[in-house]
């Protein structure tokens, strides 16, 4: 679903990613780790489409997103760390506006904004300005403009992030359902970077870890865990330099 291919990035003499390769399967939930400047976001923003990248390429949902930008684009919802959100706008009538901005048949397009207001739990403040709702509530709008158009692939960067413990506990329960299977609706192809080790451990099933531009683990979590380290250890160790190469990453899947 998800598949990028020696990914770098360069500003200068800066190489800000370098050499990123990694694939992601149909319906699964990747936790996407590092120490801020290791290269994530930047990373992110390639695989949405918001950044070109310097060398490699990359595909979402079979669509190459150097050779058809537009169709791979549309396959991702993402949710950068900042929601990008109209305050001046109310939920319901922002959501459309974006279901119209990513080209959601008009047709269809009432029934894909009562869906991610009914999956988000936002029904009950669909007529409220977003600029009047809490920071939690904001996040849960920024959560449904990414699925809007119903893609198959979700891109969520600190979606928790400055959110009190009962704002973290209900997001973390919201996206392990978006990432999940309901009728009517698939599951989701999910990476979500954070630096909340105990989210990771709560929603995903498999980790990344980069640093200095590289990916250094890629493991299934529950295979990193077995030797009864926490993963806070294990990210310690992964970005202290006692890590240098990435352990032998699974099977490639291709979408």
């Amino acid at each position: 679903m998800i598949e990028a291919r020696g990914l770098s990035k360069r500003y200068g003499e800066l190489l800000a990613v370098d050499g990123v390769s990694f694939s992601v399967a149909p319906g699964e939930v990747v936790g996407f780790l590092g120490p801020n400047g290791a290269g994530k976001t930047t990373t992110m923003r390639i695989l949405t489409g918001f950044l070109p990248a310097t060398d490699g390429s990359a595909a979402i949902a079979g669509h190459d997103l150097f050779d058809d930008p537009l169709a791979a684009r549309r396959s991702v919802g993402y949710l950068p760390e900042t929601p990008p959100l109209y305050p001046e706008m109310s939920v319901e009538g922002f959501l459309d506006y974006v279901a119209k901005l990513k080209d959601v048949p008009r047709r269809v397009r009432a029934q894909s904004v009562a869906r991610a207001l009914e999956r988000c739990g936002l029904r009950d403040v669909r007529r409220r300005v977003i600029g009047a709702l809490s920071k939690g509530y904001r996040q849960r709008v920024g959560l449904a403009q990414a699925i809007v158009h119903d893609p198959p692939v979700l891109i969520l960067d600190e979606p928790t992030v400055g959110l009190d413990p009962i704002q973290i506990r209900e997001i973390r329960a919201l996206i392990a359902d978006l990432a999940s299977e309901r009728q009517g609706d698939r599951a989701r192809t999910v990476i979500l970077s954070t630096h909340i080790l105990p989210e990771v451990e709560a929603i995903c099933r498999r980790v990344l870890i980069i640093h200095r531009g590289r990916i250094v683990v890629d493991r299934p979590l529950e295979e990193l865990k077995r030797g009864g380290a926490s993963l806070e250890e294990i990210f310690a160790r992964a970005t202290s330099g006692e890590a240098h190469e990435a352990p032998a990453a699974p099977p490639e899947v291709r979408a």
